[in-house]
């Protein structure tokens, strides 16, 4: 009867997230196949419908804030439409252990950016 409490708060939570820009869509998808049991290309289709939401209720507040760059918004959402797009052909394409290979391998890769990276001044 409650098994929808732990997807809510878990969907909620990665929302307040993804609006700090935080990368909650990523932990929504290691949340939906590490512990829901999701099937790999679901969850990131899944991930994918998620974020439209999540990124357009963002918007206003980062404009608000000065952080979107007006002239690149077209030509970034046009590239990211078609590396969406392109990206999910791939990953229908791809054997589902090899897929989350690469997606292990992407975490790791950014997590160590993120320890080792340089800190801006």
């Amino acid at each position: 009867m409650n098994d929808w409490i732990l997807p809510l708060v878990v969907g909620a939570a990665t929302g307040v997230l993804s609006g700090f820009g935080v990368g909650g869509g990523t932990l929504l998808l290691v949340y939906m196949t590490a512990f829901a049991g999701v099937e790999q290309r679901l969850a990131q289709g899944i991930n994918l419908l998620y974020f439209l939401p999540a990124g357009l209720l963002a918007l206003p507040a980062h404009v608000k804030n000065g952080y979107v760059e007006k002239p690149a918004l077209l030509p970034a959402i046009g590239t990211g439409l078609i590396c969406a797009a392109l990206s999910a052909w791939a990953a229908t394409a791809i054997e589902v252990g090899l897929l989350r290979k690469c997606f292990g391998g992407f975490l790791i890769a950014v997590g160590l950016m993120e320890l080792l990276g340089k800190e801006k001044k």
